[in-house]
């Protein structure tokens, strides 16, 4: 027997061949994979992109000018956060009406997580409030009168057992 006599791959169909499939198989994944990365981009909300570029700037300078009043007060406190209940303890600079201050936590990531507290102040001093929300992970912090003539704000990993120095950065 002669060695061209004997059935070889070139006498078999193209679709009964490993290596055609192989070929069709690699694009149309490639395609498949696309096509639910594209939707997944049209379907889902993206919190990370602004839209308006040109009023978040002037809304980050507004932020910027009231830092600077909190530092020019020398407003420094010590933030306690002890499982569902915030205390917050003015170092210098409190507020002399007593009035209300609103401290807000915003999620790094994920906007749905972000909320807000109200904080009022006790006979000692202290200003307390409480939540019912689950605070673990990377928050940013912000304190402002109700009157939001000033502002403090930290990036903090939460929960955290010790007292946190919340000053102007």
């Amino acid at each position: 027997m002669h060695p061209s006599d004997s059935p070889t791959d070139a006498n078999t169909p193209w679709y009964k061949q490993f290596w055609p499939w192989f070929l069709i198989l690699v694009p149309l994944s490639s395609m498949i994979f696309s096509l639910n990365y594209a939707k997944l981009a049209v379907t889902t909300d993206n919190d990370l992109v602004v839209d308006e570029y040109y009023k978040e700037g002037r809304v980050i300078n507004t932020r910027l000018d009231k830092i600077e009043l909190a530092q020019t007060l020398n407003i420094t406190t010590s933030l306690n956060i002890n499982g569902d209940s915030v205390a917050l303890t003015f170092n210098s600079g409190a507020p002399k009406q007593g009035q209300a201050l609103r401290l807000n936590f915003y999620h790094v990531t994920i906007a749905a997580r972000d909320f807000e507290l109200l904080l009022t102040r006790d006979a000692a001093g202290v200003y307390r409030g409480s939540h019912s929300t689950d605070i673990i992970g990377k928050w940013k912090v912000s304190l402002t009168p109700l009157d939001e003539q000033w502002k403090i704000q930290k990036t903090m990993h939460l929960p955290y057992s010790d007292t946190i120095s919340f000053e102007p950065e």
